[in-house]
């Protein structure tokens, strides 16, 4: 695509910032500040990209990855301020969801060892933990508000936090995981995803195109799992005292 093309593509840009001024929804600014800022960031990591693909050199693959977890713990860190550690919490989260997926990506002969392998399918695979993690700390908060009397309850009849907390843990833990889950069953159907449309795009074979697709559905649905429960379970038990009382937030 040229630049010219890409200029073009504005067009999709402007029909929502004219229906929300027409219906006066007042998203101009922020849809003007996501148009900015995507164009900036993505030209300046496709540029960096460049350079580490021809590089090849280990560390810039490293650093990259790392950029990647500590811009999506930053996000996730806003959402959970309620938890105490929150930022160590994600970051050990993402960091061993990375270690585990590339671990046996690369340990499987998968996938080789290169950044143009590796840096991809780590943006993808960090970027969906983010959003899961965003996605179950928003349910977990709003669960454990809605259920303070029965765990106060359970933990005045001699429950341990684990106990209490259960029922909100389990549940929000489910309705992060569950919009993966049911976007992988319209799959072909319904859409065409991203990675898959890409290579057809670029005249890769629409069967291995599949394949690669499949790679990242199985990697995603790992993610959700490992994100959701990973940080539900280091998140918990800072709901309360060591007293087994809860904590005041």
């Amino acid at each position: 695509m040229s630049y010219m093309g890409l200029a073009l593509t504005l067009i999709f840009v402007l029909i929502p910032l004219l229906l929300s001024k027409t219906l006066k929804l007042g998203l101009e600014k922020d849809t003007l500040v996501a148009t900015i800022r995507s164009i900036v960031q993505l030209l300046i990591v496709g540029y960096i990209l460049k350079f580490v693909f021809d590089s090849e050199h280990f560390i810039y693959i490293l650093l990259m990855v790392l950029l990647m977890i500590v811009a999506a713990v930053e996000n996730v860190r806003k959402k959970g301020f309620f938890i105490k550690g929150i930022t160590w919490k994600v970051a050990t989260t993402f960091t061993l969801i990375e270690l585990v997926t590339q671990g046996i990506l690369i340990g499987l002969n998968i996938t080789p060892a290169t950044a143009q392998y590796i840096i991809p399918i780590s943006g993808m695979v960090i970027g969906n933990a983010m959003v899961l993690s965003i996605l179950f700390l928003n349910r977990f908060s709003a669960e454990v508000e809605a259920h303070e009397q029965e765990t106060e309850l359970i933990l005045s009849l001699g429950g341990t936090p684990k106990q209490a907390i259960h029922n909100q843990l389990i549940s929000s833990i489910r309705a992060s995981m569950i919009p993966t889950i049911e976007s992988q069953k319209t799959m072909g159907l319904v859409q065409l995803p991203g990675m898959m449309s890409g290579q057809i795009i670029a005249g890769a074979d629409p069967v291995q195109a599949v394949m690669f697709q499949l790679l990242v559905v199985f990697l995603l649905l790992t993610t959700a799992a490992m994100s959701s429960v990973m940080l539900g379970f280091l998140s918990y038990p800072t709901l309360f005292n060591e007293r087994m009382q809860r904590a005041n937030i």
